[in-house]
């Protein structure tokens, strides 16, 4: 399950970015943290406190949100 949601939040994060035309190197100096952290929350390879995913999606104008869902449900 946590694996999956870093898939989600990374995908999500990528997507954004992109929308915002910025470079994993332009939004990670704009956050304050590593190019190489954005890149690997991007692939999903580190789970990213939500303090840190709030941080990088403000740069981008967006905020985070959570939903429930039943747990058979489809995910996006």
């Amino acid at each position: 399950m946590a694996d999956r949601l870093q898939k989600i939040i990374g995908t999500t994060l990528r997507r954004e970015r992109e929308l915002h035309r910025l470079t994993q190197a332009q939004l990670a100096a704009r956050a304050g943290v590593s190019q190489a952290t954005v890149a690997r929350v991007e692939t999903g390879d580190r789970s990213p406190s939500l303090a840190m995913v709030g941080r990088l999606l403000a740069v981008l104008g967006s905020q985070l949100t959570v939903g429930v869902e039943p747990l058979d449900a489809e995910v996006d």
